[in-house]
């Protein structure tokens, strides 16, 4: 099903640029700390991403240094980092990705009307110009040199052209045009791609790229489509993470290749097999579920529960799946654990859900399972899921829970006796509050003073049962900031004071970084 039916040739390879470290971060709360996206960058590399996006160094001394570390670590990898026209910009970049084995700088300039209008207030002209300084700069600092016609779709055709060749001219190696706010269809997005490297004199001179929004829910169809345009290079984001409505979804077009190669005749250098396990890893360190029906690695994606479904399944897998779990890295089989099973199991169980710890981060989250298995009858999937992705979320704060006490009931007033640990000493504190959650939530404001305003308070339960492990979402939002973070444990109230704190340490991140605004796709 999934076995590739045309040859494969560098003519019909597809590069994979993933920009989850860049434009991912850039969805509102979705913030990572440094130690995570080295963990994600770590696994990009690993599953054969060619270009990873490591960040935009000039935002702040923190993505500088993230930028900086991923470059002296990727082994395989393209490291690219984002500039805007700016020679400050540019010049900061290149300082951030000179330490990789394959620099990138990626620098990019509005061209269409609205966007020169509005947003650079300069004419045309002006605008030309500074494509052609921007990537003269920049490929004075580097041979790999990727520019971006931001708003492309909406930019003039006569204009894009013009600019297309005067950056090849000046020593563009990709031309990006991203569909930047998603308004572009499938055909049309084609008819682009096509239209620019037939009109554009030296377009054989580079690579074009591709990267679209999913505003209208078109963003893998529009990749996939300027691929046949003649794309050879997806930008795209693990899990569709991104600005507004997101990304092309990484997985969704490297399956897509390989699921119908027969009718999309691409082929990408990705170990599909690690899909599964790069989800889990993105939605723990953002703190933004993947919903239930995600194609490719939602939790429902191999899951059948009509009946009509599950006697087709039952006769042969290929009735109602078009492609196998363990292709992208889900097990068919499962091992159940419970209070009786050892590290070993506990490991192997591990490695199935997408997770490698090292030996004292497997020992903390092994004695957080024997804990849970104590209080659980079934210890299910997902309720490891939850325990994981929270020790990940915790392992670098600066904040964390010691101990909670809550007293609740009819009579009131509810309050809330809280011990954190805050940089190595214990706080303690006591607070009332209208509900156990808001006596919680106030005794935290004690002993962690601060103005972010709560916008989101979720409340899901992991699994089936009385017994169930409840999972929190937290979203806060301070000076224009906003951070989204989870908590998980078999009591709620705990569970929100965790996901309560992991905000609040996400916040701590935030304040340290000043990010200028960028819109390049």
């Amino acid at each position: 099903m999934t076995d590739q039916t045309h040859e494969r040739s560098e003519k019909n390879r597809v590069l994979i640029f993933d920009t989850t470290l860049r434009d991912g971060e850039q969805c509102p709360g979705a913030s990572m700390t440094f130690e995570e996206k080295l963990d994600v960058a770590e696994l990009l590399d690993e599953m054969g991403v060619d270009i990873i996006e490591a960040g935009f160094p000039i935002a702040s001394q923190g993505d500088f240094d993230s930028v900086t570390e991923i470059a002296k670590r990727t082994k395989n990898a393209v490291i690219a980092g984002l500039s805007r026209a700016a020679m400050k910009d540019i010049d900061r970049c290149a300082e951030a990705v000179r330490h990789a084995r394959r620099p990138r700088i990626h620098t990019f300039l509005s061209t269409s009307p609205v966007h020169m209008k509005w947003k650079l207030q300069k004419e045309p002209h002006e605008v030309y110009e500074m494509v052609i300084q921007q990537v003269t700069r920049a490929r004075n600092h580097v041979e790999d040199v990727e520019w971006s016609s931001e708003d492309g779709t909406r930019t003039e055709h006569d204009f894009l052209c013009r600019c297309v060749e005067a950056a090849i001219k000046a020593g563009a190696t990709t031309i990006n045009i991203p569909d930047t706010v998603g308004y572009s269809t499938p055909t049309e997005y084609a008819a682009l791609i096509k239209m620019v490297r037939e009109r554009v004199p030296n377009s054989d001179q580079a690579v074009f790229s591709v990267h679209c929004h999913d505003d209208l829910g078109m963003a893998v169809a529009n990749s996939l489509a300027g691929v046949d345009g003649g794309a050879r290079q997806i930008e795209c984001t693990i899990n569709g993470i991104g600005e507004r409505a997101g990304n092309a979804s990484l997985e969704e077009v490297v399956m897509a290749m390989r699921v119908r190669n027969d009718v999309i005749p691409y082929w990408t250098g990705i170990d599909a097999r690690l899909l599964t396990r790069a989800s889990k890893l993105v939605s723990a360190v953002t703190s933004f579920p993947v919903q239930y029906n995600k194609a490719i690695v939602g939790r429902n994606a191999f899951a059948h529960e009509s009946g009509i479904h599950q006697d087709g399944m039952l006769k042969h897998t290929q009735t109602y799946e078009i492609m196998r779990p363990e292709d992208v890295g889900v097990r068919a089989t499962s091992l159940v654990m419970g209070k009786h099973s050892g590290r070993h199991a506990f490991r192997e169980k591990l490695k199935e859900l997408g997770y490698e710890l090292g030996d004292n981060a497997l020992e903390d989250a092994f004695r957080r399972f024997k804990d849970l298995a104590d209080k659980k009858k079934h210890v299910y999937d997902e309720d490891i899921v939850a325990l994981v992705d929270d020790e990940i979320a915790q392992k670098h704060d600066r904040i964390k829970i010691v101990s909670l006490m809550v007293i609740a009931g009819t009579m009131g007033p509810q309050s809330a006796t809280l011990v954190l640990d805050i940089d190595g000493a214990q706080h303690t504190t006591q607070a009332t509050g209208n509900g156990p959650v808001d006596a919680t939530f106030n005794a935290i404001k004690h002993l962690v003073p601060h103005t972010a305003k709560l916008l989101l308070y979720q409340v899901h339960a992991v699994t089936e049962g009385t017994d169930a492990q409840a999972e929190v979402s937290v979203r806060l939002e301070e000076g224009g900031k906003e951070v989204t973070a989870r908590g998980a444990d078999p009591d709620t109230l705990v569970a929100s004071a965790k996901a309560y704190i992991n905000a609040l340490n996400k916040l701590a991140v935030k304040r340290q970084s000043v990010n200028p605004q960028t819109a390049v796709g």
